[in-house]
């Protein structure tokens, strides 16, 4: 096989910033001497290998990152993280997000939310050659993303034969690369302690991204397998997993200048990105999304502020639209009068200058160049068009176009049908079907519906979707009254708010759905058409688009080469490892100076007994008593909190494992701060810094405030 182009984009990586980079595995070893300067005391080549530890200890849960701390299968991770699955196994007489849970016994222990999945990687493959074959380099537009799909199609199917596993193909590089991932899929997975919202949430949406913060944001889940040690479905016969590696607990604290390192799976940045796409995105795309954001959190508010059941199922997707509210605006707040846009620009002028100073380069990328910018204009003015559209559809509605496309989709062998609607993908969609239960309301739903469909039909009609409309029963002009009779009639004529009535249309035929009254049926049946003719569209263009961002990334990287600079892919929700230390900042955005710790007597200073700072008296009295155990800092005579670190994270790493330079669990990431959240797009040295929880604040937690001392014994730190 040729030469990686990873391996190549760090053959000068030693000019890299020293806490700059999520790097694949893979790639440590050619960093080894900036690893090693940093304090790193492992072997830096022991880091790839994905099965041993401390790789083999860390584990994704498919939107946040996580990692074994027993042999019992335990597994530890932020409290936003484990949100959903308190939120939907709360009611109002057994509030578990305000009192917080924990299983004293394994008997005990809950179900997780439907869907819930702990991934644990097994086997990473580049597979470049056997994705982007000669014959697949020749194709363009929808021929070569059909080509690609298949060739990754055909490896996921063999490679999981091996039952219970999860294997996936992502690309890297722009699509320059591709490596095969192979993941144990545990599917019973089970809720084992979160604290209380005053604690897991302390500060609530007030702090979040903001610094000094107080927030307990931890919680663990035990992964459970069949016992014969497979993957398998909840069951009272399941046991818990018995991981090949588990991370121990640093029995010494975390102090300023320390080495730290983050292991986990961000889930994307975008520090390759074009002028264009940088311009597109913070004047149109960001500020579109904080608008739509913040209203639909305010309609949530008002339909849900009487009804504490309603507000229940709603309160996971309320976090999660605050988190990427909050960080949008920080985003837009960070590049508002920053040189961002004309650094990338005079950047990328520098790139197309090299280009066209040689022959050979202008003949190799210079015509893909020019065609990205056309490609990437084309696919803006198509978001613009569609943005409101993506609000204004009722959840029922999505919820039946998916059921009948899996129904018309199973009607192809196997290794034809979609991505995504594969029999490997039914048990996705059976959880996302199931949590409806408690996370629906369609008085809700409804408000939420009206309010975007108004801003999507006040569009011009060449940017509306007639067959939608038409199914809908709505067209532009309107009054709030027609327009409220419609959705009205839409939502009575209707069953598939009833849980049994969904469930039944997963094994529904084709003309099952064609002969249907159900009103949402109908409609997801009367749009199918007009939308896969949408998706085939895109599907062309984002052939195109692929192909020729593959070429501009190849230029990228050589002409970065030849300036002895590092090349990292951008985050894609693959294992990386990002490094850095334990630091402070001179200077913090408030204008004041950032120490690294908070510490239990800012809890005390911040706890006002309601709302975001509604602390649990125990821990305030455990706290004005002085009692901190074993946990106390030598220097900081109490209980640290929350620290700062140098560590390059984004959504994503929330759980991700902070450790030492022994490999030791010493916190866990799950935040940063709010004028460096935009090193997702622009790396900061000065700026950047991510929050950890810190070990010691959680174990003093579980042992002086939650009395959750079997945990405690079970990861040894009794």
């Amino acid at each position: 096989m040729k030469k990686s182009l990873l391996a190549l984009a760090v053959l000068s990586a030693t000019s890299a910033y020293a806490d700059e980079g999520m790097w694949m595995p893979q790639q440590l070893p050619q960093i080894a001497k900036q690893l090693k300067a940093a304090g790193l005391k492992l072997d830096p080549a022991s880091l790839t290998k994905l099965t041993e530890f401390p790789a083999g200890a860390i584990v994704s849960l498919g939107g946040c990152s996580a990692s074994f701390v027993s042999p019992q299968g335990l597994v530890v991770t932020n409290h936003h993280c484990v949100y959903d699955s308190v939120a939907q196994n709360s009611t109002p007489e057994r509030d578990l997000l305000a009192n917080g849970f924990v299983a004293h016994a394994l008997g005990e222990e809950l179900p997780a939310a439907p869907g819930s999945r702990i991934f644990v990687t097994k086997e990473v493959l580049n597979v470049t050659d056997k994705v982007v074959t000669p014959e697949v380099a020749k194709l363009s537009g929808k021929a070569r993303s059909d080509a690609i799909e298949k060739n990754q199609k055909a490896l996921i199917a063999a490679c999981e034969k091996d039952a219970g596993h999860r294997c996936t193909v992502p690309s890297f590089y722009g699509g320059l690369e591709f490596y095969q991932i192979k993941q144990l899929e545990i599917r019973d997975v089970r809720l084992v302690h979160a604290p209380p919202s005053g604690v897991g949430k302390f500060g609530g949406d007030t702090d979040n991204w903001m610094w000094p913060r107080h927030t307990g944001d931890y919680g663990f889940y035990r992964a459970y397998v069949s016992k014969d040690g497979k993957a398998a479905d909840f069951s009272k016969d399941n046991v818990p997993y018995v991981p090949q590696h588990f991370l121990k607990l640093a029995k010494e604290g975390v102090k300023e200048g320390d080495f730290v390192m983050a292991m986990g799976y961000p889930g994307r940045t975008n520090r390759h990105r074009l002028p264009s796409e940088v311009q597109f995105t913070f004047d149109w795309l960001y500020p579109a999304f904080v608008k739509a954001s913040g209203e639909t959190l305010a309609i949530i508010d008002r339909e849900t502020k009487d009804n504490k059941d309603t507000a229940l199922k709603y309160a996971g997707q309320v976090a999660s639209i605050n988190n990427y509210y909050k960080n949008r605006q920080g985003m837009l707040d960070s590049y508002a009068g920053s040189d961002f846009l004309a650094r990338k620009t005079a950047q990328h002028e520098e790139l197309k200058a090299w280009v066209n100073g040689d022959a050979k380069r202008k003949a190799e990328y210079a015509a893909d160049i020019a065609k990205v910018e056309h490609l990437i204009a084309e696919r803006d003015t198509a978001t613009k068009a569609n943005f409101n559209f993506g609000y204004a559809q009722p959840k029922l509605l999505s919820t039946a176009a998916m059921l009948y496309r899996l129904s018309v989709e199973s009607q192809k062998p196997d290794a034809e049908r979609k991505a995504g609607y594969q029999t490997r993908d039914l048990p996705r969609i059976k959880a996302r079907v199931a949590s409806l239960v408690r996370t629906y309301d369609a008085k809700v739903d409804k408000a939420l519906v009206m309010h975007h469909l108004k801003n999507y039909l006040a569009q011009p009609a060449a940017e509306q979707k007639p067959a939608f409309n038409a199914a809908l029963g709505i067209k532009s002009g309107m009054s709030d009254a027609e327009l409220s009779a419609a959705l009205d009639k839409l939502y009575a004529g209707s069953k598939l708010g009833n849980d049994a009535d969904r469930n039944a249309w997963l094994d529904k035929k084709p003309a099952d759905f064609q002969a249907s009254n159900d009103a949402f049926i109908k409609a997801a049946v009367a749009t199918f058409d007009s939308f896969m003719k949408e998706e085939a569209e895109e599907e062309e263009l984002g052939g195109k688009l692929q192909q020729a961002y593959g070429s501009y990334m190849k230029a990228k990287i050589a002409f970065m080469k030849s300036r002895g600079q590092a090349v990292y892919p951008d985050a894609n929700s693959t294992l990386r490892v990002t490094y850095g230390n334990v630091a402070g900042r001179p200077t913090g955005a408030d204008g004041t100076t950032w120490t690294a710790f908070t510490t239990v007597n800012g809890i005390a200073a911040k706890a006002t007994g309601k709302g975001e700072f509604n602390a649990p008296q125990a821990q305030l009295a455990a706290i004005k008593s002085k009692d901190f155990g074993k946990f106390v800092d030598p220097k900081l005579k109490t209980v640290p909190v929350n620290f700062l670190a140098t560590l390059d994270i984004t959504g994503g790493n929330s759980g991700s494992a902070a450790l030492n330079a022994k490999g030791e669990l010493i916190g866990l990431a799950f935040d940063g701060t709010l004028d460096s959240i935009i090193s997702d797009w622009d790396f900061n040295k000065a700026n950047t810094r991510d929050i950890q929880v810190d070990l010691r604040y959680i174990l003093w937690n579980m042992k002086h405030i939650d009395k959750a001392d079997n945990l405690l014994k079970e990861m040894g730190a009794e």
